[in-house]
């Protein structure tokens, strides 16, 4: 969370419809150059910066005072200490419950034809073993005996590391698209009239904080030289992914909206016409936050 205009920008990756394709139209852009819709739009506009889910006491249980934590306590104001765990990335890696959000897959027609299993180098090979172990041991993926799957393919990154996607073009080609808005960026500039003050806040986790709709896993099936896998959270590039996460965030917050908060998928704005009713606006949103099992980003 920032009360000052970041500058890093955030490119969505689309996946074509093979290989080759792929490798040419994706550029890794870095872990933190991800251009923001609302960094573009803050960009024109002069201002002084300044429950779904269940099961949340066991979710919440046993919180450990990690060194991120104390670290986000030096430099956050005292009143939003109560806060604090919002900023953990450690929850952000564990499985989260179901809720009345949870992500629909509905296919228009048949199955997608199973996607090949592309040959990998050695670099690749490892990259996908490091993937497969890390979500299955946080619960975001799970040993999957599904009648269709996508394949994987690796994208490099800058550091020369590799980067998994699964290209799920087929599975998005025959699902069913939900129409439900993302509010268009020229419509949140009247929302910005009058106030003085805001705070940003970009959520941490994003859409692996949402989960698949149970029965709906089978969909998300992975086909791996290592077996099959199927998503128990939304992966990135699923069709309607947008949709679902828009529709949790405006459910959250809908009597606040264009009251003192903007929302455009995971990037929350709160806006305030005094710093005397900033405080009390921005620990509203951070305890809705909290009851809902969003996360934050600290370093934003």
């Amino acid at each position: 969370m920032t009360c000052l205009l970041p500058n890093h920008v955030q490119l969505w990756l689309s996946l074509l419809s093979s290989r080759d394709e792929v490798f040419k139209e994706i550029q890794d852009v870095g872990e933190d150059n991800s251009v923001s819709p609302l960094h573009l739009l803050l960009g024109n506009i002069n201002l002084s910066p300044s429950s779904y889910h269940d099961s949340l006491e066991e979710f919440w249980d046993e919180e450990e005072e990690s060194e991120e934590i104390e670290t986000v306590m030096k430099v956050f104001p005292s009143v939003y200490h109560q806060y604090l765990n919002l900023f953990s990335e450690v929850k952000t890696e564990k499985l989260p419950p179901h809720c009345a959000c949870d992500h629909h897959i509905k296919l228009e027609g048949s199955l997608p034809p199973v996607g090949v299993i592309y040959s990998l180098s050695n670099q690749e090979s490892d990259t996908l073993r490091a993937y497969i172990s890390e979500n299955v041991e946080k619960g975001f993926i799970q040993s999957s005996s599904s009648s269709t799957g996508a394949p994987v393919l690796f994208v490099k990154k800058k550091d020369g590391g590799l980067r998994l996607c699964v290209d799920y073009c087929k599975l998005n080609a025959v699902t069913r698209k939900n129409k439900y808005p993302v509010p268009p960026m020229n419509q949140l500039l009247t929302v910005f009239n009058g106030s003085s003050i805001f705070s940003k806040i970009d959520l941490c986790g994003a859409y692996n904080l949402l989960r698949i709709k149970e029965g709906d896993e089978h969909f998300t099936c992975v086909r791996t030289k290592y077996g099959s896998y199927e998503y128990l959270v939304i992966p990135f590039v699923l069709t309607n992914a947008p949709a679902s996460f828009q529709k949790l965030v405006n459910d959250i917050f809908y009597d606040l909206l264009d009251i003192y908060v903007v929302v455009y998928l995971d990037e929350l704005m709160v806006l305030s016409k005094s710093e005397e009713g900033h405080a009390s606006h921005v620990s509203t949103v951070l305890a809705r936050l909290r009851a809902n099992n969003l996360f934050a980003k600290a370093s934003k």
